[in-house]
């Protein structure tokens, strides 16, 4: 088949090196306003260069991955979808809930295919805790708990323009504690604080922030964030049950290093990086967008499904800066 790329940025690049690796891809069609960018994907993948998104999604594209500036993101979806070529986004649907509420109004019926980029449903690790869960060995669900610790702040001008960490960097433990349990989030509390980078602080933003959500059959879920963790990229998740304990995270590259007496768990070298904890994991996810694109399976991460991710991710922005819980309900109702 033959996809197109829109933006050749980090993420958008490591798309391109993906999808030129999958059998089922053909070619690749690609525009990016950097020139750079675009010579770099022509000369290591073989690409077509166009000059713009509507020229690669008049070049034939079987579907395209959108992979651009956020701004960029709801009108490249409607532009796909109004082509009738399936699409998959990096998240978010859109900086603010108010238009990504517009984006799934105006897709909800086109029957085209629109996959969300939440790449931790195709790691293994999270695959297999959601099939415990689903399987009823762990007993009803009590507690769990969610962390994701960059090595390192991105940069300022990154931060002012994110919209904070909990829509930036949480999301990703909201989205995923959604898929696993299977449940939703009805109401949240929120701290943060700021011990590193002036910038983040200078921003509006927290550098580091614990949030509790509460689900709704009343299991707790915790989860903690931080720009700042020197040993490492630590993405981890417990999961406790009336029956059963299981862990996401746990292996020798884990980022934590033990002080118990004769204990060498974890020995390998810790994880630095997104793209090298979910290297697998992008793959599989590009590889599922594939099989949409194809028509054997619908897709796998939603408009809606993003959406729920975001209302959370709102929550918890404002229980931070107003200290107090904060419903789901509330933040939908604006």
């Amino acid at each position: 088949m033959r996809i197109g790329i829109l933006g050749l940025g980090r993420i958008g690049a490591f798309h391109a090196e993906t999808l030129s690796r999958l059998d089922v891809v053909e070619s690749l069609v690609v525009a990016d306003p950097f020139a750079d960018a675009v010579t770099a994907a022509v000369e290591r993948f073989g690409a077509e260069a166009v000059g713009s998104p509507e020229a690669v999604l008049a070049a034939g594209v079987d579907g395209v991955v959108i992979a651009a500036a956020t701004d960029a993101h709801p009108g490249l979806i409607r532009a796909a979808v109004e082509a009738g070529v399936p699409v998959f986004c990096e998240k978010p649907v859109a900086r603010a809930m108010k238009e990504g509420v517009e984006v799934l109004n105006a897709v909800r019926d086109s029957g085209v295919e629109i996959q969300i980029g939440y790449n931790r449903r195709f790691d293994a690790g999270f695959v297999a805790a959601r099939a415990a869960v689903q399987s009823g060995e762990l007993g009803p669900l009590h507690t769990v708990r969610s962390t994701t610790l960059d090595p390192a702040p991105p940069p300022a001008t990154y931060i002012a323009a994110s919209g904070g960490i909990f829509r930036d960097c949480s999301v990703h433990d909201f989205d995923i504690i959604r898929w696993v349990t299977g449940r939703e989030v009805t109401e949240v509390y929120a701290v943060g604080g700021n011990r590193g980078a002036d910038y983040i602080k200078e921003a509006g933003d927290a550098d580091t922030t614990g949030a509790i959500l509460t689900l709704d059959d009343g299991t707790i879920a915790v989860v903690s964030n931080s720009r700042h963790n020197a040993r490492g990229y630590d993405v981890r998740m417990e999961i406790h049950g009336f029956q059963d304990s299981i862990a996401v995270g746990l292996e020798d590259k884990l980022p934590l290093r033990s002080v118990e007496p004769g204990v060498t768990f974890p020995a390998g070298t810790p994880h630095d990086f997104f793209m090298d904890r979910f290297t697998d994991a992008y793959r599989a996810e590009l590889d599922a967008f594939t099989e949409v694109v194809a028509g054997r399976r619908t897709s796998p991460c939603t408009v809606a499904d993003a959406l729920e991710a975001g209302w959370i991710a709102e929550a918890c922005t404002l229980s931070l800066h107003e200290h107090r819980p904060v419903t789901i309900t509330e933040v939908r109702a604006g």
